[in-house]
């Protein structure tokens, strides 16, 4: 009977050696797939995040759009409000706030804006010049003057705030999922939802040393309106993605706009 001779030193130190390389290379490519899944999934997040703010910020210029529409009494089609008509514009509801045609127009809605000592001084989206805090988009809570500074809910409620043609008649389009269909502008599902416009009503006074647009030097460009009145124009719109909070959704995007508007006409 005949044994095989035993291994020699050499072969008995590289056993084993395959093995170990192979799980090296196994847990690298591990590793790799790991990394190139997480890269892909910040990337994906990124991408949302950012086509997320891009239709809010869509959202938001047509609000302005739609403010601009609400001063002017014009539908979206250009066509005058005040004829009277089947869509829902401020200028053929007497029962709402009106935007100024006249001065005394004008001192009677502000007026109208004083009175009111409960709450934001806004009529239908129609407010007087904020002297608190102006970010009231950003303030959750705050109200160290209970009188000037409003927090976003108290802002964003139909009869504060305006949605998309609410006050201009303009409509929207059936299917939300077309390019003309912002789903944004669709969502009133709730008050931090979709988006809405308010609109300030400043006093403009003609006075070039007080109220320019532009000085230089003795020059100075004026502006002609009647009645004297300048709108601050604030839009602002929710995106889609939303965030687990308390048991309540809270959008994750939120776009604001400000436009100043001026209805500037011909001297003569």
């Amino acid at each position: 009977m005949h044994l095989p001779p035993p291994p020699s030193p050499k072969q008995k130190h590289q056993s084993g050696i395959a093995l170990i390389v192979v799980l090296i290379f196994v847990m690298l490519s591990m590793l790799l797939a790991l990394w190139a899944s997480r890269t892909s999934m910040f990337s994906e997040l990124v991408v949302g995040n950012d086509a997320d703010y891009q239709r809010a910020f869509e959202a938001a210029q047509a609000l302005i759009q739609d403010a601009e529409l609400d001063i002017r009494g014009e539908k979206a089609d250009g066509s005058d409000c005040r004829i009277p008509t089947a869509t829902a514009c401020r200028a053929g509801n007497p029962a709402l706030a009106q935007i100024p045609l006249e001065a005394k127009d004008a001192a009677a809605l502000w007026a109208d804006l004083e009175s009111i000592t409960t709450g934001p001084r806004c009529l239908n989206a129609l407010c007087l010049k904020r002297i608190g805090r102006q970010d009231f988009w950003n303030n959750a809570s705050d109200k160290t003057d209970p009188l000037v500074d409003f927090t976003l809910a108290e802002m964003a409620t139909n009869t504060v705030g305006s949605r998309y043609g609410q006050y201009s008649g303009a409509p929207l389009s059936s299917n939300p999922d077309e390019p003309k269909g912002n789903p944004i502008l669709h969502d009133r599902s709730a008050n931090n939802r979709g988006g809405w416009y308010w609109i300030e009503v400043l006093p403009y006074i003609p006075d070039p040393d007080k109220s320019t647009l532009i000085a230089n030097g003795s020059k100075h460009l004026v502006l002609h309106m009647n009645p004297g009145v300048v709108y601050r124009i604030t839009a602002l719109a929710y995106g889609r993605k939303v965030r687990r909070v308390g048991g309540v959704d809270v959008p994750v995007t939120q776009v604001v706009l400000q436009q100043t508007f001026a209805r500037n006409k011909l001297k003569d």
